[in-house]
This record gives structure tokens, sequence and C-alpha cells, in this order.
């Protein structure tokens, strides 16, 4: 394992933190904690509302016998910790969910803009909780997280309040940010990137940015998160990791890891800023929608539609809904009020996406979308009635060559 130091901190980082967003169950998650602390992975990224408010308990557990050797990293947001007695009593139990005495970073989380920067200073709001928190011993380090362009990052890194900072940075929106990199390095501060795969859509992707990798064993992963760790502005890039295998696969890319030069990085840049659409990371901030509708998971499915993927997009559709997973809300009820677009942290034009969502997706395929669900909640009553399943499985495939003929993707929706 690599690792550099977090700014003026002293403190001696991997290059891969562990992200504790991305969980699927408790065992597999303590598991791939003590796996990564076993391989040298000592950067430990939480917060109280990861995985259902779980993360922080399975971050915990996982490093039993590894707490004197690794660094946590945790954080509170505005939203939900306004004061600096809010922000006390959220450091208290996130330490009571670690089992940990200290913990060694702690933001001030997902700062949108330069407003909500101000209203985190301000007096009696959450810095100053987080400056207590400090002085008695029960945070080291003050950093904060952001979502704004480069030139408010520039701004905030210029009152000299923090320590370190995390930002999301990748070979897709670097042009957004890379300001605010630049002037947090020259500050001296830590600087952790997080959306290194740009919310896991850079591999889907391994064709299209094929133009980004070296050598044929070589993978758009692996050289995303290279180009990432080339520049010597970043201390480490977070990576979400749910279970053994991806651990081990993240520790791999990591000590594969070999800078390429400026010129190679810079051509790289070039090439990709001809290809850039800004994509969703499905961060899910833009959640709760009044009108119930999943919006990262429409957006996704469109990103995957405008990167090539056309026909994996249009089948992730209308498998989605046929699981149930969008539910009854089409892209179509957005009332455009435009909450979702002041909360998004890509700054993207969400009401317009979901019109494209609704013209390339529902558009004439209600009917079968509805047929679809039909099917599928059948199919989910019959589950624990055998006989009646065995009956409703034989009529369907009695009648599979007529809905192989009037279902769009049948074969690869029942079959997925």
């Amino acid at each position: 394992m690599q690792y550099r130091v977090y700014g003026k901190t002293g403190k001696r980082v991997s290059v891969i933190g562990f992200g504790g967003m991305r969980f699927e169950n408790e065992k597999d998650g303590i598991e791939a904690v003590s796996r990564a602390a076993e391989l040298g992975v000592n950067y430990f990224d939480t917060a109280h509302t990861y995985f259902n408010g779980k993360s922080e308990n399975i971050i915990g557990k996982g490093l039993e016998g590894f707490k004197d050797k690794v660094y946590i990293s945790n954080k509170s947001m505005i939203s939900k910790d306004p004061t600096a007695d809010d922000v006390r009593r959220r450091i208290e139990t996130s330490l009571r969910n670690l089992g940990v005495g200290r913990i060694a970073f702690y933001h001030m989380w997902a700062i949108l803009s330069w407003g909500m920067f101000e209203r985190v200073i301000k007096a009696g709001g959450p810095y100053e909780g987080a400056l207590k928190a400090k002085e008695e011993g029960l945070i080291e380090h003050i950093a904060f997280s952001v979502h704004a362009g480069g030139d408010e990052i520039i701004k905030m890194v210029n009152t000299g309040l923090f320590e370190g900072v995390t930002l999301g940075y990748n070979i897709i929106n670097y042009p957004y940010r890379i300001k605010g990199l630049q002037a947090a390095h020259e500050a001296g501060m830590g600087i952790a990137t997080m959306n290194s795969l740009h919310g896991g859509l850079i591999p889907l992707a391994e064709k299209e940015l094929a133009f980004i990798k070296e050598g044929k064993n070589d993978t758009v992963a692996l050289a995303a998160l290279r180009f990432n760790l080339s520049h010597e502005e970043i201390t480490l890039a977070l990576s979400g990791m749910k279970n053994i295998k991806e651990v081990e696969e993240n520790v791999r890319a990591a000590d594969q890891i070999r800078n390429p030069s400026f010129v190679v990085r810079e051509s790289m840049k070039e090439k990709v800023l001809k290809w850039n659409r800004t994509l969703c990371t499905m961060c899910d901030y833009c959640q709760p929608c009044q009108m119930g509708i999943p919006i990262s998971t429409y957006v996704s499915i469109l990103d995957r539609y405008k990167i090539g993927q056309m026909e994996d997009a249009r089948i992730q559709y209308i498998y989605s809904h046929f699981r149930g997973v969008l539910g009854k809300n089409m892209a179509a009820d957005c009332n455009q009020c435009g909450a979702c677009e002041e909360k998004c942290t890509q700054h993207l034009d969400i009401i317009n996406r979901l019109k494209d969502v609704n013209q390339i997706f529902e558009s004439g395929s209600l009917f079968y979308i509805k047929v679809y669900q039909k099917l599928f909640y059948i199919n989910k009553i019959l589950k624990k009635r055998r006989v009646l399943k065995r009956i409703y499985s034989t009529i369907l495939c009695m009648l599979s060559p007529i809905l192989r003929r009037f279902l769009p993707e049948y074969d690869k929706i029942f079959t997925a």
C-alpha cells in the first residue's frame, strides 16, 4: 500500500480510503472493513446516515483490533445538525457507535455553496461545535466536504479555518473543480477525493472511455483512479467498498498505480473534454422528491443511454419497473418545482433530463411497463404458494411465444 501525508497534520494515510456508504449487509460489511485494514488501508470514511444509519456500527465492529492503527473520518450536515450543540451531540453519538474515544478527521458535510458555508462557520453554528470538540480531544482535525465549483472552493479554503477537504473529483468532472483542488493544495490542506468513478458510471463506459487506458490489461476504472492519484495535490481517493472482493480489487489497483506522465495526463484531459457529458453520481442529495420520483435512478439510466449503452439502458428501465424498483411514479410526473436542482451536488439540469427520460423511455412504453408490473406482482404473490406458482409458470411458458412477440426484451427481463 502506498501512503501520503495528509496536509500539515503529519498523518500518513493510504492512497485508497474506505468509503462506508455502499454496504449491502452487515456481515459482508464488517468482513470488508477488517480485510481492508489487514491490507493496509488506514483511512475509513463514514457518516451517521450511511447505510440506513448502520455504517458507523459496521465500521466500528470491522475495525476491532485495528483502531489504534487507523484514522476514522466522520461528518455532520448543517441540515440535520444546525447548531454547535447539535454537532456536539452528533459527535458523542458517533463515538459510541464506532467504539472509539476520538475521531481523526471530522467534516462539515455536503457544503453546496458559499452561502451554506457561511451558515456553517457563523457563531453558534456547526463549526463552533466541532472546534470545541477538538479542544476537548474528541476530534483531531476539522475538514469540510464540498460540492461547489472551483471559485467558491477557493473562497472557503482562503478562510484558513480547515485542515482538509473532501471533494468530488474525477476524470469527467475535473474542469469544474480543478481550481479549488489547486487552491487547497497551495494552502497545505489534506485532500481526499470522492466519486472517483463518478458514482460507478465510469466502469460502465469501458468502450467509450477506452482512450484513457494504458495497455491491454488496463481498465477504465484503474485508469480513472490513476488519473486522480497522478495529481500531486490529491492525498487519497475514497472508494465505496461493500465486500472483500471489492476491497482486494481496490487494494490491488492501488498497488499497481504508477503515475502517468504530465503529457499523458494532459492528453487524457483533452480527450475527455471532447467526450464529456456531465453525469449523475447517484448521491441522492436531490431526494426526497415531492412527487415521489426516483430521480437519480431515472437520470442514471439516461446517462447510460447517452454514453452509448442504449439497449442496456432500455432494458434497465423496463426491468426496474418490472421489479418495482421505480415504483409508480414516472418522470412525466415532474411538476418542475426545481427543489432537486437546488440540492444537486453536480448542478445538473434535472428537470430537462426528466423530460428526456419521458421522451426516450416512457412515451409509447406505458402499456408494456404496466403489463410487466402486473406480471411481477402476480409472481410476488404466488412466491410462497408453490402449487399456484407452478401453474402460473406453466401458463407463462405456454404464452411465452406470444409474450416474446409483443413485449420488448421479454427474455432478458425475465431472466435478469
